[in-house]
């Protein structure tokens, strides 16, 4: 070990789940001077990309354009369809679920959790539960995370929406798509959501910084009975605007839309959306099995048991402190790879997530870039003497090859 010559020289990889790693097309496209912001080019660019996004979100809503994170977007998602005092449900108690219910309850609204932790999907029947009790329907709205970034739980939206239906009650479905939007199925008009929110970071490829959300009729009547809804994050000009200024209510994210237009063109007119919901599936998959097989003589632990509540964009591990984070930083400072921190999973015993990594394999992802990281951290078991089943690398690479 100690005569081991650094191997982290080179292109360093990024495998936490967002940003994601950003193609050099998209970067090339950013690459460039400031253009006219009232005519031109940037202009038809801008109204592009309207309908390739409704493609991604699977939606014959509409679509309105922000320049924010994610945080920005669970905002705006609530100003333009609650008041204060209006009351919302929120099932899940994992890291973003908690989060949107901050900024819910910085907003005035009323906010009742239903707690799963942080190895479980959303129950629908909870839900269901919920709301047959809420028979004043007091509960204006359910806001779901599709996919927790921090515990990589998925939980099933059309069942939720089944839910909600079989309770005959009238809130909105509001649903954050943000981790997983082009890589999980998102399926809005299917599925029956109202809201959908997402940002730019991750499955669509480009830098952090814009955020949108997508409506239907629905929603949009709930808007259209707001007494006030503040000019920034109403999404009315936005969507559908007399004026090009008004779609980011002041100056356009230039670059941001530059690179998002290239991304589209990736997603959906060239590898075609179907295709890259496969590569997700198929790269997840090969994820798992590696991921299975360390865990067959060692500790490590998938955080999310079932398989079909597990995202294809981000997979959250357990395996005990202080293993997490040695692994994380050998792999850091020996292989040139970064994973993702062990995000909410604090407890007593391990305060600072020390027992838990994650790893992103969300947007411009590939077979290779996915081998690599699975052999670093192959290499990290080895190097810290961490027991470990042996062969995650074949079985991984098995699923790569179809067999």
């Amino acid at each position: 070990m100690s005569n081991l010559p650094n191997l982290s020289h080179g292109r360093h990889t990024l495998a936490i789940p967002g940003p994601s790693v950003m193609p050099e097309r998209v970067l090339q496209a950013m690459h460039r001077p400031a253009p006219n912001i009232y005519t031109g080019e940037l202009v038809d660019l801008t109204y592009s990309l309207f309908p390739d996004l409704k493609v991604v979100a699977k939606t014959a809503g509409q679509v309105a354009l922000y320049i924010g994170n994610g945080h920005a977007a669970w905002e705006a998602s609530l100003a333009n369809v609650l008041a204060p005092g209006d009351k919302v449900l929120i099932p899940g108690a994992a890291q973003f679920s908690l989060g949107w219910g901050v900024t819910a309850e910085k907003r005035g609204l009323v906010v009742e959790h239903l707690d799963f932790g942080r190895r479980a999907p959303i129950d629908p029947q909870a839900v269901e539960d919920a709301l047959r009790a809420d028979t004043d329907h007091k509960i204006k709205a359910v806001l779901v995370v599709q996919v927790d970034t921090a515990s990589s739980a998925k939980s099933d939206l059309a069942a939720i929406r089944a839910a909600m239906d079989a309770a005959a009650h009238s809130a909105l479905l509001i649903v954050d798509s943000i981790a997983c939007l082009g890589c999980d199925d998102m399926q809005m008009d299917a599925w029956g959501v109202d809201i959908l929110v997402t940002g730019s970071q991750k499955g669509l490829m480009v830098p952090p910084g814009m955020c949108f959300v997508f409506f239907n009729a629905k929603a949009a009547a709930a808007r259209d009975k707001m007494e006030r809804v503040s000019a920034y994050w109403d999404w009315k000009p936005r969507a559908d605007p007399e004026m090009y200024y008004q779609i980011s209510c002041g100056t356009a994210p230039t670059h941001h839309l530059y690179g998002l237009r290239v991304a589209l063109d990736m997603i959906v007119h060239e590898e075609g959306l179907d295709n890259v919901l496969a590569r997700h599936a198929t790269l997840a998959r090969a994820l798992w099995a590696a991921c299975d097989v360390w865990g067959q003589a060692g500790p490590l632990e998938l955080n999310i048991a079932d398989t079909a509540a597990r995202s294809n964009a981000v997979t959250s591990l357990r395996i005990g402190a202080p293993h997490g984070a040695r692994l994380r930083d050998w792999v850091t400072d020996q292989a040139g790879l970064t994973l993702g921190i062990g995000l909410g999973m604090a407890t007593d015993e391990d305060p600072q997530s020390d027992g838990f990594f994650r790893i992103g394999h969300m947007g411009h992802v590939n077979a290779h870039m996915l081998m690599g990281t699975l052999g670093s951290i192959d290499a990290a078991f080895k190097a810290l003497d961490v027991p470990h089943g042996a062969g995650a690398l074949e079985a991984a690479s098995a699923v790569c090859a179809g067999q």
